[in-house]
């Protein structure tokens, strides 16, 4: 099998057609859209920062333009019957199709062996294990539970109550799953069975071998144009269960070898598009598939991106919470922003143009600033009191 060898320039637009950036953006972005671009992605990721909007909110954002979250919400937490989507480990924690329940079972299996999660988690699975299924018992008795229900103390910032740390496994080890989420995002965990619909719940298992290879291939599918790492990163999948599925993938065609100057070795995958050009207008959440992988991020587009969230204020760069800006094929610049709740603004804390800012950026920034402000406000994703749906410049807080 020959090696396919692409352009700098190439696998760019090879990574941006995959994650969606090449299509035109919907006139109206409707339920099928939202569906199909989380199906391309493969998982949102969730994050607990609520600065701007919660972090699932955005990749679709990103992508689609404005669009009701009030879907995603139901189709994340919302009746079982509009249910489309649910919580697991996947590449941190995250929203997944509900046709990956299946492909994530060997890990909930892995979990439920202690061989897998936290130290502090594993133990519930052996010597401390009669207290996790107790537990389990008084949630299938009382019905759905959140740690804060169970706890007897409050747990200091970053730690986890001891009931917390049963449910994280319990949930690590699918015997329960999100049932729904408060108002301060808490998670309330209920019984697999009574939250996963019977057509998802009752599909066999698949084997670990083959879960793998179809987790890989999704990555792939969503990357375009990935190295080894990247593809076993999107899942989180150990070394050696990547290696083999990635070598059962090239086997079968799916993946083919490939070649760009200044990479590693990379993989292709065979439906992958390369279109001529790439005219995009997005910002980017920390957690967005284009970016999360950093060393990847600066080798397609030449941009160094940190997170500076846990930087001390005054050793920051750029910012607390800092999003990319593409335009067109590049990161040009990066926006701190922060929702204003009480006012019913976006504040725009700073922008950092990259070097040699191209035409047009600028007023497209603005638009896509005002666009987002809109968008915050129509949904009421974090404002309790909009007053308008414009950006409002500001002093670094």
């Amino acid at each position: 099998m020959g090696i396919v060898r692409l352009t700098p320039s190439e696998a760019r637009r090879v990574a941006l057609a995959a994650q969606g950036f090449h299509a035109a953006r919907p006139a109206t972005a409707g339920p099928r859209h939202l569906a199909a671009t989380i199906d391309r992605l493969g998982l949102h990721q969730i994050d607990s920062v609520n600065v701007l909007v919660r972090a699932h909110y955005l990749p679709a954002f990103s992508r689609l333009g404005a669009y009701d979250t009030s879907v995603l919400d139901r189709r994340a937490w919302g009746p079982r019957r509009d249910r489309r989507l649910f919580e697991y480990w996947a590449h941190e924690c995250s929203l997944l199709p509900l046709a990956l329940h299946p492909l994530l079972r060997w890990r909930m299996a892995r979990a439920d062996r202690g061989e897998a999660g936290y130290r502090a988690m594993r133990t519930f699975a052996t010597e401390r294990r009669l207290e996790a299924m107790a537990l389990l018992a008084r949630l299938r008795d009382e019905g759905p539970l959140s740690a804060s229900d169970i706890q007897t103390g409050r747990a200091g910032w970053w730690a986890w109550s001891e009931p917390k740390r049963m449910l994280e496994w319990l949930f690590y080890a699918g015997h329960v799953t999100t049932a729904t989420r408060r108002r301060s995002f808490e998670r309330v965990y209920d019984l697999t069975e009574r939250v996963i619909p019977p057509d998802i719940f009752s599909l066999p298992d698949v084997p670990e071998a083959e879960a793998q290879a179809q987790l890989v291939a999704l990555s792939a599918r969503a990357l375009g144009l990935a190295t080894a790492s990247e593809l076993r990163d999107y899942f989180r999948l150990d070394a050696p269960d990547a290696a083999a599925a990635i070598a059962r993938l090239v086997e079968e065609g799916l993946l083919l070898p490939a070649e760009v100057p200044g990479w590693p070795p990379a993989y292709l995958h065979r439906d992958a598009q390369t279109p001529r050009r790439v005219s995009a207008r997005a910002l980017l959440a920390p957690f967005d598939p284009l970016v999360w992988e950093r060393a990847r991020t600066e080798r397609l587009f030449g941009f160094r991106y940190r997170i500076e969230i846990y930087t001390p204020a005054a050793q920051r760069q750029y910012g607390y919470y800092v999003l990319p800006f593409l335009f067109g094929e590049a990161l040009v610049g990066r926006v701190d922003l922060k929702t204003d709740r009480a006012g019913g603004r976006l504040l725009v804390h700073a922008v950092h143009w990259e070097p040699g800012v191209v035409e047009g950026a600028r007023e497209a920034l603005e638009g896509e600033l005002r666009l987002l402000a809109t968008w915050l406000v129509h949904n009421d994703v974090n404002l309790r009191s909009p007053r308008h749906g414009q950006p409002e410049e500001s002093d670094p807080a």
